[in-house]
């Protein structure tokens, strides 16, 4: 059986009013107690993460990620389930949390440390390596009342990763650093998955799921619905986050065992895509920066207002590599009858790396899916790029340098 570092099964939380207080001291004994209301936050919530696996969680504000996580954590109590753990947790939750306003930075260092179970003396050992990796100077040795968001979150991922835990755990606080020690920190965060750490980590940054974890697990209103690969989960998060009225949403197998998420009202639908090359012949692998033509065929099944299209080019993780559409272009249709049929041309170079990518698109009215999401299809087309003449080089995008040396 495969190890477990932890093991989430049939969690649930519940927010109760009573109708007194003793009736809330009866249940903290296991008794029955009157209870006036009753709120689910979350329900049925199950998964195990394997000892160095990264899982994501994803979903919208208020879908239960950071009830979930407090539970982990155990600083909130479950009402169902239960959560086993094994190892040492670093969490790093809500801003402030743990931190007194009134102490400097360094004596919240020391009264966090101490609630992770250091001792003074492994604090005092560790204080100049946080001191140094927060980068805040002089600031570590003043009230942090006057700190700001970045500041403060500089030191709680400081003192929170000073050691390697086994269990490294992320909510969006990371978000309010500035883009310098976000950098930093997801330095560190890799460096430790490279030596074993467990991650769970919260995020709306696709890029960060996909390029960070293993899995990935999707929340919606306090339910567990997916749990999956992060490319799979963001498709259809993704999806979700649309307009829900008179939407479908659906998941299709694809020819290459990959899942293709296809959202909207489909009142307008991508009819045929294609890729060519420079011969206007079909094609599926292109050479580094060759030039290359997307054809896109929309056919319209109710008439409408407004169209515009837009696609994305991304890389085998479900990272965006190129993005855009006809509303920033300025070249929005209007006044479309059903039944007719437009044809989009998109000419471009192939300046990627080596690798296999893929194309989604999206029909919508204006410059985004959450207004009038005609169809949004991930997995539309893939193609892979080869490098048959062009110098070695690393990395994702062809930006070839012209390179001058002087002695």
């Amino acid at each position: 059986m495969t190890a477990t570092v932890l093991h989430v099964d049939g969690l649930g939380k519940a927010f109760r009013t009573y109708r007194s207080e003793w009736s809330r001291v009866l249940s903290w004994f296991g008794g029955k107690p009157d209870i006036l209301k009753e709120q689910w936050v979350l329900r049925n919530i199950g998964f195990r993460v394997a000892p160095g696996e990264a899982i994501g969680l994803v979903g919208q504000n208020g879908a239960g990620k950071s009830t979930l996580l407090k539970l982990i954590t155990g600083t909130l109590r479950p009402t169902a389930g239960r959560v086993d753990v094994h190892g040492r947790i670093a969490a790093i939750l809500e801003l402030g949390m743990g931190m007194n306003p009134e102490f400097t930075g360094r004596q919240n260092v020391y009264n966090v440390a101490g609630l992770m179970g250091f001792t003074r003396d492994r604090i005092d050992t560790l204080m100049p390596e946080i001191k140094d990796f927060a980068e805040i100077g002089d600031y570590f040795d003043q009230p942090l009342r006057i700190y700001s968001s970045g500041m403060q979150m500089r030191v709680a991922f400081s003192v929170a990763t000073a050691v390697k835990p086994d269990i490294l755990i992320v909510d969006e606080a990371l978000s309010v650093g500035d883009a310098y020690f976000q950098h930093k920190s997801f330095d560190r965060i890799r460096e430790f998955r490279e030596h074993g750490t467990t991650l769970l980590i919260v995020s709306h940054d696709r890029s960060a799921i996909q390029t960070l974890c293993d899995r990935a697990i999707l929340l919606e209103r306090g339910a567990q619905i997916k749990d999956g690969t992060p490319e799979e989960v963001m498709d259809l998060y993704n999806a979700l986050l649309a307009e829900r009225q008179e939407q479908t949403v659906e998941v299709r197998r694809h020819d290459t065992g990959r899942t293709q998420t296809v959202s909207g009202t489909l009142e307008a639908v991508v009819q045929d895509i294609g890729l060519f090359n420079g011969r206007d012949e079909p094609v599926e692998f292109v050479n580094v920066g060759d030039p290359v033509t997307l054809r896109i065929r929309v056919r319209i099944d109710r008439s409408l207002p407004r169209l515009v299209l837009g696609y994305m080019i991304k890389d085998r993780l479900g990272q965006t590599m190129f993005g855009t559409n006809t509303f920033h272009t300025e070249q929005i249709l209007e006044d479309l009858e059903a039944g007719s049929v437009v044809t989009y041309t998109a000419a471009f170079h192939a300046n990627l790396g080596p690798g296999s990518y893929s194309i989604a698109t999206a029909l919508v009215s204006s410059d985004t899916h959450l207004i009038n999401n005609y169809e949004w299809r991930d997995l539309a087309l893939m193609f892979t790029v080869s490098n048959h003449d062009k110098p070695y080089f690393i990395g994702t995008a062809w930006v070839p340098p012209s390179i001058r040396i002087e002695r």
